[in-house]
């Protein structure tokens, strides 16, 4: 290794003095000092080139699978336009392995020497700062010219190289033009810099069309002539006009105010009149311009999904989930409209790829509709893997959810665990009570939502997740996050969507609930699924603040009390049955003065007779819920006719 070298890495190192005119200057500084202070890396202690077996790099290849058949014709043309200027292209997947080359095998064979040839790693923490690696670290187009290079063996070499990003935002791959000997400072390699990042953009933007090509896709730019071949913005959209793909422009264009990504919006959220413009659109209207609520304007087309023919002219309707997968999100209420309003909502997310919050109280059915979220998506045969936060020792929330490597920790499994998180790869995961988990836990979170990647206790091999995580609290999260309990960031990646569930008290179909949940505890204990005179009532005038978890309790205490004739009053708990549940025969019977004739007990009482003691009627004539009517009816000392002795 030179000794003109070795100074500039120890320079850099000791005193941090890089000159920052260009960009990919601090960057290539940062990428030295990660070698040197995070990897360990020496520039002395050169490791060569160092490859992959074959079987590796052709697991990596199906791996990439459709990306890689794609990108190929982005490399073709790349290096058609530097072929005669003695670069090559490769494509190197997210972990640095060059996975495709294309020129090597036609040039100066010092090209292959210097480890410009499919399977050679590339990763920033094994062969210190190079185009690629550094790539993968910055997540931004950069070049790494000649002496930029943290190892004197690569100090000949010049590479430009791009990020490939999948329809999520996640680095998928790199694209790269590399080079020996290519004379000149850094500034010389504009021209390669933005021919990688054009080619790039065109494979990235190839692909998201390919991967959403049974969805509306709508193309934005701000020429109309380009809009439709090379659009600034493109988004998928469902039948419902909801976001539910970006492409890279896209997704730093569009800034939703409550998340770091526009999937799970209305195109209304980001442009204005953008709902009727895109029906518009659909409708194969020309000329369309959407204008965004900053004032920007963008030219606009639309393309149909695959599955649909030219000769439909108006949005397909939104696809119902399978009636199999659909059973347990309708069986969650009865003719509650805010709950009815809440399951058509779930039925519409539960196959988009958002993590979802739940939010309700105590005992309203939160896992229930996590579990019914999960049946109702795609990801349904494989498992639903739930955790409640609360209830772990914090001292195993850790071990619990990422899993340990052998040998982490005495009394640990010889062979380590799999992670709840790890379990729940391909599925759902679902964690209660998430306001309760320890701080330091949420950032190894977040870490994974971003990455999706979890890294096991006492290892250094993460692994790759692929999980659609659903959170669940009673507490408010906003709260938590203003009193510096809860991360910010993390609050807003989990709140990809929000789903808030009322209390049972707020619902008008308890009489509903009743009935469903005594046949199913009566069949679970073998008995008769019977309520006897009044008992009703008493459900129905209760306040229930332990919600749906609460009812379901008190049903199976009295069926298991109760004979073959069903359920008395003194089969219910002690908190119901001994209530003041005392009614007075004659309506005229003396009371006190805000409850005499054209008070709330003659205005209640005249409401009944004009719907002739019809509940449900007199609930929605007074816009309440039906229980709010049976507890009026039991404070004013009101009782139904045909219950009278």
């Amino acid at each position: 290794m030179t000794q003109p070298h070795s100074e500039t890495v120890r320079r850099v190192i000791d005193s941090g003095q890089v000159a920052a005119r260009e960009n990919s200057e601090r960057l290539i500084r940062e990428s030295w000092l990660r070698c040197a202070r995070e990897y360990g890396l020496q520039p002395e202690h050169n490791p060569g080139i160092r490859n992959v077996s074959a079987a590796d790099l052709r697991e990596r290849r199906q791996r990439v699978g459709e990306y890689l058949d794609i990108a190929r014709t982005g490399m073709d043309q790349l290096y058609g336009h530097i072929a005669g200027q003695g670069y090559i292209t490769m494509l190197a997947d997210s972990d640095g392995i060059a996975l495709e080359c294309r020129g090597g095998e036609r040039a100066d064979p010092a090209l292959q020497a210097a480890g410009l040839r499919a399977g050679t790693i590339w990763g920033e923490a094994v062969v210190g700062t190079n185009g690629i690696g550094t790539c993968i670290a910055e997540r931004r187009t950069l070049t790494c010219h000649r002496a930029d290079h943290f190892y004197a063996g690569n100090l000949d070499l010049s590479c430009t190289a791009a990020p490939l990003h999948d329809p999520y935002g996640r680095v998928a791959a790199v694209l790269d033009i590399s080079a020996l000997s290519v004379p000149g400072a850094r500034e010389g390699q504009q021209l390669a810099w933005h021919l990688t990042s054009l080619y790039a953009r065109l494979i990235e933007d190839s692909y998201f069309s390919h991967h959403f090509r049974d969805h509306w896709l709508l193309r934005l730019g701000r020429s109309a002539a380009f809009v439709d071949n090379h659009a600034d913005l493109i988004l998928a959209l469902d039948d419902d006009g909801m976001i539910v793909g970006a492409n890279t422009g896209a997704r730093q264009t569009l800034q939703p105010p409550n998340g770091q990504s526009p999937l799970g919006h209305g195109i209304g959220a980001f442009f204005r009149d953008g709902n009727a413009r895109v029906h518009a659109l659909k409708q194969d209207h020309d000329g369309v311009r959407l204008r965004s609520w900053s004032d920007d304007t963008f030219h606009a087309a639309m393309s149909q999904p695959r599955r649909s023919s030219k000769s439909i002219t108006r949005p397909l309707p939104a696809p119902a989930p399978a009636p199999a997968r659909r059973g347990r999100l309708q069986a969650m209420a009865g003719d509650d409209a805010p709950m009815q309003r809440l399951i058509a909502q779930a039925a519409r997310l539960a196959d988009k790829p958002i993590d979802l919050l739940i939010q309700g109280e105590t005992g309203s059915g939160k896992e229930v509709l996590a579990r019914a979220l999960h049946d109702a998506s795609s990801r349904s045969s494989a498992a639903f893997v739930a955790i409640n936060c609360a209830a772990l020792p914090e001292s195993l929330i850790e071990s619990e959810l990422f899993g340990y490597a052998p040998g982490t920790f005495t009394g640990a499994r010889q062979h380590g665990m799999k992670g709840l998180l790890q379990q729940a790869h391909g599925g759902t995961l679902f964690l209660d009570e998430i306001g309760d988990m320890p701080v330091a836990l949420q950032t190894r979170l977040l870490r994974v939502l971003a990455e999706r990647e979890v890294l096991p206790l006492g290892s250094d091999t993460p692994v790759a997740l692929d999980v659609r995580v659903i959170t669940a609290t009673h507490r408010d999260l906003t709260t938590l996050v203003a009193a510096g309990t809860f991360r910010e960031d993390l609050y807003y990646r989990l709140a990809g969507g929000t789903l808030s569930l009322p209390a049972l008290r707020q619902r008008s179909d308890l009489d509903w609930l009743i009935d469903r949940l005594l046949e199913h505890e009566a069949e679970a204990l073998g008995c008769r699924a019977r309520l006897k005179p009044g008992v009703r009532e008493r459900l129905l005038a209760h306040d229930w603040p332990g919600n749906i978890r609460e009812l379901r309790n008190v049903l199976r205490f009295a069926l298991a009390l109760a004979d073959d004739d069903g359920i008395d009053m003194a089969d219910l708990p002690a908190a119901l049955s001994t209530a003041d549940t005392t009614v007075v025969p004659d309506e005229r019977a003396t009371l006190p003065a805000d409850e005499q004739p054209g008070t709330p007990r003659e205005h209640l009482l005249a409401h009944l007779r004009e719907h002739n003691w019809n509940i449900a009627r007199v609930a929605r004539d007074l816009s309440v819920a039906r229980s709010t009517i049976y507890r009026r009816m039991a404070r004013l000392q009101i009782v139904d006719p045909k219950y009278r002795h």
